[in-house]
C-alpha cells in the first residue's frame, strides 16, 4: 500500500535531510499531520526565510542576513588575528568559548580531490585579498579539522600565505581532556606528542 501523494511527497522531502532515513522521515511527516495549522505555517515560513534572507558575508564567508556579519561589524574585535575555519558552525563553536576576540574566515568547505573539491570551490582566494588589503592582520590561525582533508587544506593555506609574511599557526591537535591514551589512534597520539608544551 502506498501513502497518499501529499504525505509521500513530504516523506521524500524529509529524506533529503542528512541522516534522515525512511522511518524517521515517515515519523516526521505523520507528526506534521498532528501539528496546529499556525505551527506548520510558521515552520514553512522559517524554511523559506533561511533560503531567502541568509547569505555569506562578503568579507569573511560567515552567514548573515545583513550586508556584513555581526562579527565583521563589531569594531571591538581584534583585527590583527584571523581564525580560518571550515564551516559556519565552527564559528559558533569558537564563539561559545568566549576566549577568542579576533576575526574569522570561513572556507565553506575543504580541499578534497576524492570529492572533487578544488581551490576554486572553497572561499580561499578572498582570504588572500583580505590579507593584501589589511596589513594590520598579523596572524592567521588555521582551525580546520584534524582529518586528511583538513590537514591537506591547512598545509595548502600555510604554503600559500608564507610568502605574504603573515604569521601562520595551526590549532593544537591531540588527546582531548579526559581521554585515555589506550583508546587513542596513532594520528591522535602523534599530534599530541608533536604539539607538546613545556611545563
Amino acid at each position: 500500500m502506498q501513502y497518499p501523494a501529499p504525505i509521500a511527497k513530504l516523506i521524500d522531502s524529509f529524506m533529503k535531510l542528512p541522516g534522515v532515513g525512511e522511518k524517521t522521515a515517515t515519523r516526521y511527516a505523520f507528526y506534521v499531520l498532528q501539528m496546529e495549522d499556525q505551527d506548520v505555517s510558521a515552520f514553512s515560513k522559517n524554511l523559506l526565510e533561511v533560503k531567502r534572507k541568509l547569505h555569506h558575508c562578503p568579507n569573511c564567508g560567515n552567514l548573515t542576513d545583513m550586508d556584513l556579519c555581526s562579527i565583521c561589524r563589531d569594531k571591538s574585535r581584534d583585527p590583527s588575528t584571523i581564525i580560518v575555519v571550515e564551516d559556519v558552525r565552527d564559528v559558533m563553536s569558537m564563539e561559545k568559548m568566549q576566549e577568542y576576540h579576533g576575526l574569522y574566515h570561513v572556507l565553506n568547505g575543504v580541499l578534497s580531490p576524492s570529492a572533487g573539491t578544488a581551490i576554486e570551490d572553497i572561499n580561499l582566494m578572498s582570504l588572500l585579498e583580505r590579507l593584501q588589503k589589511h596589513p594590520e592582520i598579523k596572524e592567521v590561525i588555521i582551525a580546520t579539522n584534524a582529518n586528511v582533508e583538513g590537514e591537506t587544506t591547512a598545509m595548502y593555506i600555510a604554503r600559500l600565505l608564507k610568502p605574504i609574511g603573515v604569521k601562520v599557526t595551526r590549532i593544537a591537535c591531540g588527546l582531548s581532556v579526559g581521554s585515555d591514551i589506550e583508546y587513542a589512534d596513532e594520528m591522535t597520539l602523534f599530534k599530541a606528542i608533536e604539539g607538546r608544551t613545556e611545563l
